[in-house]
């Protein structure tokens, strides 16, 4: 419930084309964070379910952002291009601040991972391991897209 959120995700870091990324960049959306990397099988699998609730939203105040816990961008370009992922992923491997945002909001050793923030940055739903399905997703997000609205 929007009462019982602790307190906005405040992060930094950089994209996987090399471009800074944080939390204000969002601000006033609800944003989905994926936690993911290459060689995990469950991620492999999530990817269109992924893609396919982030198509659904384009035009609306949502974000998607994946965060890449082990690959260069390199990897994680390839990743997106071969799995058809068309939102942009920070990585996190060399970036102990980006990790530690994160850190008290989910396992970042139970990949993939998938939050829902809220329109002020709060965790508002999160997905420990693969998404089953896209509409489980799309439900989580158009629920808190709707509060406040």
């Amino acid at each position: 419930a929007p009462d019982q959120r602790g307190e906005p995700v405040d992060f930094k870091g950089t994209l996987d084309n090399g471009s800074p990324v944080s939390s204000a960049d969002f601000s006033g959306k609800v944003l989905v964070v994926n936690f993911w990397y290459a060689t995990c099988g469950p991620c492999i699998i999530e990817a269109p379910r992924l893609e396919q609730a982030y198509q659904s939203f384009q035009g609306q105040d949502v974000a998607f952002l994946g965060i890449n816990t082990y690959d260069q961008g390199p990897t994680a370009l390839s990743f997106a291009r071969d799995n058809k992922v068309s939102y942009s992923s920070a990585l996190a491997v060399n970036d102990a601040e980006l990790k530690l945002a994160f850190n008290d909001k989910t396992p970042l050793n139970a990949t993939p991972t998938t939050l829902v923030l809220d329109k002020q940055g709060r965790v508002a739903a999160r997905i420990i391991g693969e998404l089953p399905e896209a509409s489980i997703l799309e439900s989580m997000v158009r629920t808190v897209l709707e509060e406040n609205a």
